[in-house]
């Protein structure tokens, strides 16, 4: 195959411009050559207009998925960074890690929030035994112990409030679910040190 520049710059240009096509007359006893341009095939042009047209929205729609990835990822980064995050994620720290009764029975818990709120917190505890999941794979039932739709088997809620903080102290209430049974809640007061926020006192 001719991949010559100029070789292939000739076949486009076959392409691109009017060409002279001849024709034989017969006149008046004697034959005359006439040259007639014509253009290019309508069909070939068409062809390398949606070519063009199906490149560049390509492009566009490339580019757009990758502006609203970045500025996903760049609000979820802002928002981790935030103060109403890092005290919600200290006050769940300290109920993920508390003995509740009969802990042993439950499967997984649940965190009150959107789902961008609850997944920024599963990133904070990766690992955690139960395992934190979204809400879609909870089963509640009113009055009744949550169910963990993977398992079958008892889970429990967990929540927190946070106060907006003022000269570095916050204050906040984290409360826990599994059934009128198991039910409470705890009230928090956190202060600010080096940029991290601890909790104080908790009753």
């Amino acid at each position: 195959m001719d991949t010559d520049k100029h070789g292939l710059e000739r076949a486009d240009n076959a392409f691109t411009r009017p060409s002279a096509t001849r024709f034989h007359q017969i006149r008046a006893g004697r034959t005359e050559n006439i040259f007639i341009r014509v253009h290019p095939c309508v069909s070939v042009v068409k062809m390398k207009t949606v070519f063009i047209f199906a490149a560049v929205c390509l492009g566009l729609l490339a580019g757009c998925a990758s502006h609203q990835q970045a500025e996903k990822s760049g609000a979820s980064r802002k928002f981790e960074a935030s103060d109403d995050f890092k005290i919600e994620a200290a006050v769940y720290g300290y109920l993920l890690e508390r003995h509740f009764s009969d802990q042993g029975e439950y499967s997984a818990f649940f965190l009150e929030g959107s789902d961008a709120r609850v997944a920024a917190l599963i990133r904070k505890f990766p690992n955690h035994v139960p395992p934190i999941k979204l809400s879609n794979r909870m089963q509640l039932r009113p009055n009744q112990t949550p169910i963990d739709k993977d398992t079958g088997k008892p889970a429990m809620i967990l929540g927190v409030e946070a106060m907006g903080p003022t000269n570095g102290v916050a204050e906040a209430i984290g409360t826990w679910y599994a059934g009128a049974g198991v039910s409470g809640l705890s009230a928090f007061v956190l202060v600010k040190v080096d940029g991290e926020w601890t909790i104080q006192s908790a009753k």
